[in-house]
């Protein structure tokens, strides 16, 4: 075990992420380790409280807690992939070159660990080499629920340009989910605010954002704007709707909380939906029962963004996954004759 160290970020590491900067210093170190020791407010940045996902910029001190001695405990990042997980994120590979790798993610596969998330894209990254020196690097995140479009990068140029443009917005993303009820009207902007609301346990399980009238945003400490576009495609009998959504604002589970906020939650949504509220018309719920599966229908369906290094414009698009697809075929939704981007007249 070493001691409290406190280490500079050196010139040329700056603009990246606290917890990447860390492991590359410590690789012994798990995700987990890392949120644990911001968590508990022992990782610190010029003296102040931190998350994992903060950014270091050059000159800036580093104050590290004791550390476990590397070998003293295997870490699960970096036992051996197995052929078969190897396999399957080799095989959620939709677009590559040399700088970067984009995956259509499945549902159920969160993309960083844990404390209680031992299997997640980050450690699978390690298969996603195809003869690189480097590891991909995740530039953006999707729920663990969520399935479609995630873009890594495979060197340290290409991650700060996708970052860059992640973080100015200069992406165009378009959700598809299924929703209970018809949304009126067809097409608008929901503009509700969002805080935080506490889980319970120690590791704050349960955590759920909160939506608040955009004038209540001034006086409601951590509250934060959000926007999110949307588009209905298609509806069935007015119990069910396929939504094309856009999230101008990419706060955690703005989505899933705008859409319940209006009535009309996501199928398959049990923290926002209500697990087990059935949709019997007088009062939507988040389950549709019957053939429809009870996983969440939210899909990250394609991504528009500037390619880090040679500036073209990359159009990507994920497939459904296979418990989506069945609902679209259920409803005779057929994904082939929707338009590309539904939501165009409001970019």
């Amino acid at each position: 075990m070493s001691g409290v160290q406190t280490l500079h970020v050196a010139p040329g590491d700056g603009d990246q992420r606290l917890d990447r900067w860390l492991r590359r210093q410590f690789p012994h170190l798990t995700q987990g380790q890392i949120e644990k020791m911001c968590r508990k407010g022992d990782l610190r940045v010029e003296g102040g409280r931190v998350k994992s996902a903060t950014r270091v910029a050059e000159g800036q001190s580093v104050r590290i807690p004791p550390l476990p001695d590397p070998g003293t405990k295997p870490a699960p990042d970096a036992t051996r992939i197995s052929a078969a997980d190897a396999k399957m994120i080799q095989g959620c590979v939709i677009y590559r070159d040399d700088h970067v790798i984009a995956l259509n993610k499945p549902p159920g596969l969160p993309v960083q660990g844990g404390s209680k998330q031992a299997r997640h894209v980050d450690g699978l990254a390690e298969a996603l080499r195809f003869g690189s020196e480097e590891k991909p690097r995740l530039v953006h995140r999707l729920d663990k629920d969520t399935s479609g479009v995630l873009v890594l990068a495979r060197t340290r140029e290409a991650a700060k340009g996708l970052t860059a443009a992640f973080r100015h917005r200069n992406t165009r993303k378009i959700y598809w989910a299924a929703v209970a009820g018809s949304p009126h009207p067809r097409m608008g902007t929901i503009r509700y605010g969002l805080v935080k609301a506490p889980g319970h346990g120690p590791e704050g399980e349960g955590e759920k954002m909160l939506c608040l009238h955009p004038r209540d945003l001034g006086t409601t400490p951590g509250a934060k704007p959000a926007t999110t576009d949307y588009a209905m495609v298609e509806n069935a009998g007015g119990r069910v709707a396929w939504m094309a959504l856009i999230p101008v604002t990419g706060r955690t589970h703005q989505l899933r909380a705008h859409l319940a906020e209006i009535g009309h939650p996501i199928i398959g949504d049990g923290k926002y939906g209500g697990s087990g509220q059935e949709n019997l018309g007088d009062g939507w719920g988040a389950q549709l029962g019957g053939d429809v599966s009870r996983k969440l229908h939210l899909h990250a369906r394609t991504l528009k963004i500037e390619h880090p290094v040679t500036r073209a414009m990359l159009h990507l698009t994920a497939p459904l996954p296979e418990h989506m697809a069945r609902t679209w075929e259920l409803f005779q939704w057929q994904p082939s004759e929707a338009l590309e981007d539904p939501l165009e007249d409001m970019a």
